[in-house]
């Protein structure tokens, strides 16, 4: 039996999927949605019961007291996709029964732009990321890292992008969408107000009661300011400006291991370069969020952004467990040849069974496997046979 607690974002998506893993690997389910939602829980509630057995699979709604009381029973694994605050309550009542857990978390997902890279491709791909649900998303892009000339040419491609995409005014856009409710959009509110830093060259515009914020870019964001403390989670996104990509590299690596990492280059060494050089839970060379549509890519964090993956095979992986398992005969034959690992230990004994007990360098195999037959005539005929007499 499996506990999934899913979140807000995408509660669909983020609750089916782990779902249809657990089904597959034969698994009976709780499901707690995010209360976040309360209208995607609703659905949720009345429409798995009417396809799929309530003995094996249930929605159990509420906040965080109804979490903690699940919690408290034994699972055979726990699935949760949210924040790493949560995640650490999670995982510390998981500890009280060893139990095994998928942590799908988030994180400030960096990207890095190449002056020399194409730059239309590149802000149409970033804008795509950056508003695709308003930034709601984990693996969105959280930050630029950039230099001054890729500054440069990125902003107003950025602002052509994004006209394209939503017009002039993004809010009478019907394919923009707006903040989950007004504790979040507070919370980016105070972020680009409390920011002392860079210059707002794109966006800015907010309305409280359309939970409306902008797509906002912000340009020479300090590297320790409000922007650059925490995962946005909105469609806010700072510009880091950076001397080279060592430097770059270097600021990535500071940081928390991120849950995506993105690089914008034609340049193959480039992007290698940055990709060997650094860790995160996916990554993706000139695109944004589109690893998590691939399913035979295993989506997962590293370490603050997650622990295990899924998605594809993995989804049926992560709910199993691979048991070992060796059959053997009673065979007297079979009996005689493994007679070495008894006592007593005699010294041919002990160099026999080191013989086909120790693992062999490929450079010795081809000698063994020429002489392994008269060494079964020695085991049957010799020492073997001694043992059945």
């Amino acid at each position: 039996s499996v506990l999934l607690i899913s979140p807000w974002n995408y509660p669909v998506f983020l609750t089916f999927g782990p779902l249809i893993g657990a089904i597959a690997a034969g698994c009976t389910a709780v499901i707690k949605p995010s209360e976040v939602a309360p209208h995607s829980a609703k659905l949720m509630t009345e429409l798995i019961p009417r396809y799929l057995d309530t003995r094996a699979y249930i929605v159990i709604n509420g906040a965080a007291h109804e979490t903690t009381k699940l919690l408290e029973y034994k699972w055979d694994h726990i699935f949760y996709t949210g924040n790493g605050t949560v995640a650490k309550i999670i995982m510390k009542a998981a500890a009280q029964h060893l139990t095994p857990l998928t942590l799908e978390l988030g994180g400030k997902s960096p990207a890095f732009i190449d002056e020399n890279a194409n730059m239309d491709v590149v802000a149409k791909r970033i804008a795509f990321g950056k508003t695709f649900n308003a930034g709601q998303t984990c693996v969105a892009p959280d930050y630029l890292l950039l230099t001054n000339k890729a500054e440069e040419k990125l902003v107003p491609a950025l602002k052509k992008a994004l006209v394209d995409m939503f017009g002039t005014n993004p809010q009478a856009s019907a394919d923009y969408p707006r903040i989950i409710n007004n504790r979040h959009y507070h919370r980016l509110l105070n972020v680009l107000t409390e920011n002392k830093s860079g210059n707002i060259v794109i966006g800015g515009q907010t309305d409280e009661k359309d939970l409306f914020i902008a797509p906002t870019v912000v340009s020479n964001v300090d590297r320790e300011d409000k922007l650059m403390e925490d995962e946005l989670f909105g469609p806010l996104l700072p510009l880091i400006r950076v001397t080279d990509v060592d430097d770059a590299i270097e600021y990535i690596n500071s940081k928390d291991t991120p849950l995506a990492l993105y690089v914008f280059s034609s340049n193959k060494k480039l992007s290698k370069k940055i990709l060997d050089s650094t860790n995160s839970g996916g990554a993706v060379v000139n695109d944004t969020l589109m690893h998590v549509a691939e399913g035979s890519l295993p989506f997962g964090g590293v370490g603050p952004s997650g622990m295990g993956s899924y998605h594809g095979k993995r989804s049926f992986d992560v709910f199993t467990h691979e048991r070992s398992t060796m059959i053997k005969n009673l065979n007297p034959i079979g009996e005689a040849v493994v007679a070495v690992r008894y006592a007593p230990y005699t010294k041919p004994n002990l160099q026999l069974a080191r013989l086909f007990m120790e693992s062999v360098p490929s450079f010795k195999k081809s000698f063994i496997l020429r002489h392994l037959k008269w060494v079964v005539i020695a085991l049957i005929f010799g020492i073997g046979a001694k043992r059945i007499a």
